[in-house]
Formats: structure tokens, sequence, C-alpha cells
């Protein structure tokens, strides 16, 4: 069952990722390189060079599962990624409207939001 929502917290690896990876190369991925937790329940983006294949790896009830999204035509549109020092590991937090604007296809920098009400935990995460 698909358990992804605007609730989780979603990590984009800035990097192109190899899409023959699974459960445990991307989980070290995780660990090693974003100094992140697979278990703590976030879920953590990877896309490959061509912007063609994503995967997400998520830490759900009874395990990990791997989402894998692969396009037959077209590219999926990243959101901005800025990178830290070089001290701060790589990854950026996104939030669950740019996840689903990268699978439908929809440039996020083109996309014009209107000011909205956050709730107080989806403040802290966007400031922090």
């Amino acid at each position: 069952m698909f358990c992804l929502s605007e609730s989780d917290t979603f990590y984009l690896y800035p990097y192109p990722t190899d899409m023959r990876k699974s459960f445990y190369s991307l989980s070290g991925i995780v660990t090693n390189e974003m100094k992140r937790d697979v278990q703590d329940g976030e879920a953590f983006i990877f896309v490959n060079r061509a912007l063609t294949s994503m995967k997400i790896l998520h830490a759900e009830y009874g395990g990990l599962v791997i989402y894998n999204l692969k396009l037959e035509k077209g590219c999926i549109s990243l959101p901005d990624i800025q990178l830290d020092d070089e001290g701060s590991p790589p990854h950026r937090l996104t939030q669950w409207q740019e996840l689903v604007l990268m699978t439908q296809g929809i440039n996020p920098l083109e996309v014009k939001r209107s000011p909205r009400w956050l709730p107080q935990k989806s403040r802290k995460q966007k400031i922090g």
C-alpha cells in the first residue's frame, strides 16, 4: 500500500544516483553521505543523471519500501538545489508538494504559490 503523504519528511539527494541500486546501497547513501538514519521514517528521494527515473526509499511498518518511477517520455523537473558549505551533509529538505510537482512533470521553479497558513510543525521544517 502507498504510505507517503504530506505528513512525511522528504530529503532529496542532490547528486545523480545509479538506479540499479536497491535497499542496501541506497541505505548506505542515506547513512554515509546524507548523515541520516533510514529507520527514522523519513523518505529519501534519488534521481538518475538523465532525470528519467526516481526512487524513493522509505521505512514503513515492517521494513523498507522503494517506490520507483520510470518515465517513458520527458524528464523530472527538480526544485532549486543549493548546497550548504562543504561540512554539511548533501541533502535538500523537500516538501510533499514539490515531490508531487516533480512526479507530474511540472517545473517547480515556474510555479507561483499563493500564501497559506502553515501548521507549527511545517513552519519549523521550512525554517530549519
